[in-house]
């Protein structure tokens, strides 16, 4: 039987005011967990799951801004530690299996057959492990920058080169020193963020980690600007005030670096980093190759999959997407894949059009 939002055509971008940020509601998961999570949209709308990245990070108000509000329905939940989720930053029993049964145990909570998929980042892991363990409860996925757990992605982000450095001004102040291969960069890493009682290395460690998350972006959005400049210079003025908001926190960010006292951006940042260091430690908890037969296994069962991939994206390269949606075709699966010129963020300008036209558009 055809859902009833089965359909071939496209819909029209209408802007949707989005509605307040509700507070979000609690799923006990066990003894150790419970799962914060947030309804927004038509309550009896086309159902979707959104995925947050990170690891460690939370669903956000503007991560809404690629639906249609008044004709989907959006479930928004901060995976295990992360977010509103508690109890905050805990990595006891927090496993990717774990993500997957948490997603199910709350489609089943809500009483939904079937719903879609939005996932960006280390999102688009935890939606491929959940698409491969209940295919079908998932109507289709639209995977923004996807994030493939290679040595390529996290040593570019926790490994700086010399020039990084220097442009930041860190000096001596990242406690992972060049030359260090990763799995020791990873526990050096691990110890400071998991200490019990934080000390200036601990809180530079946790700033720092942030600071390489933010300089990263604004290095594929300035990417982007010199592109976009060119081809698109309307496009570029809203890429221009991206950039430059993100330059102006890099410039915060370096000058919090040696600031004595710890606040509680600093709190949350060592719940977020404790999370994301757990989780690049243990390889996302997938074994190698399952990545590709999560593909595979979907591209067999039929789910429809958009892959969305920024084309200066400095965080995950776009030839994770590329690849996996060849893997995708060649095994006869139904499959999109475009690259709009933008680095790794959602709503960047470039990147939320596209977006847009996945999310909105409905299936046969």
């Amino acid at each position: 039987m055809k859902s009833k939002f089965d359909t071939t055509k496209t819909v029209p971008l209408t802007r949707v005011a989005s509605p307040a940020w509700p507070r979000p509601q609690h799923l006990p998961l066990g003894r150790l967990h419970r799962m914060a999570w947030r309804d927004v949209g038509a309550s009896a709308g086309e159902p979707w799951l959104l995925l947050h990245g990170g690891p460690g990070s939370s669903c956000q108000p503007g991560m809404l801004r690629s639906f249609d509000l008044s004709r989907q329905r959006v479930v928004a939940p901060d995976q295990r530690g992360c977010g509103a989720s508690l109890p905050k930053g805990r990595t006891a029993g927090n496993h990717t299996a774990a993500l997957v049964a948490d997603m199910e145990a709350l489609r089943k909570h809500l009483g939904i057959e079937r719903w879609s998929v939005l996932a960006g980042s280390w999102g688009t892991v935890v939606a491929l492990a959940y698409t491969q363990a209940h295919p079908q409860r998932v109507q289709r996925l639209v995977l923004r920058g996807a994030f493939a757990l290679s040595r390529r992605e996290v040593g570019g982000l926790l490994l700086p080169s010399s020039r990084v450095r220097q442009s930041l001004r860190w000096g001596s102040l990242w406690p992972v020193s060049p030359g260090t291969v990763l799995p020791i960069a990873l526990r050096r890493l691990t110890q400071l963020i998991q200490s019990g009682t934080p000390g200036v290395a601990s809180l530079r460690a946790a700033r720092g980690w942030g600071l390489l998350e933010t300089a990263m972006a604004a290095r594929s959005q300035r990417r982007s600007l010199r592109h976009t400049a060119l081809t698109n210079p309307r496009q570029a003025s809203s890429i221009r005030r991206e950039w430059a908001s993100m330059r102006r926190g890099e410039k915060r960010a370096i000058a919090r670096l040696q600031r004595p006292g710890k606040t509680r951006a600093d709190r949350n940042a060592f719940a977020k980093f404790r999370i994301q260091a757990h989780y690049l430690r243990h390889a996302g908890f997938m074994r190698p190759g399952q990545l590709d037969l999560s593909v595979m296994q979907a591209a067999r069962h039929g789910t429809p999959v958009d892959w969305v991939h920024g084309q200066f994206d400095a965080i995950c390269p776009p030839a994770n997407s590329r690849r996996w949606a060849a893997l995708g075709r060649a095994v006869g699966g139904a499959v999109s894949h475009v690259e709009p010129p933008s680095g790794h963020l959602g709503h960047e300008p470039a990147m939320l059009p596209a977006l847009r036209l996945s999310v909105r558009r409905t299936l046969t």
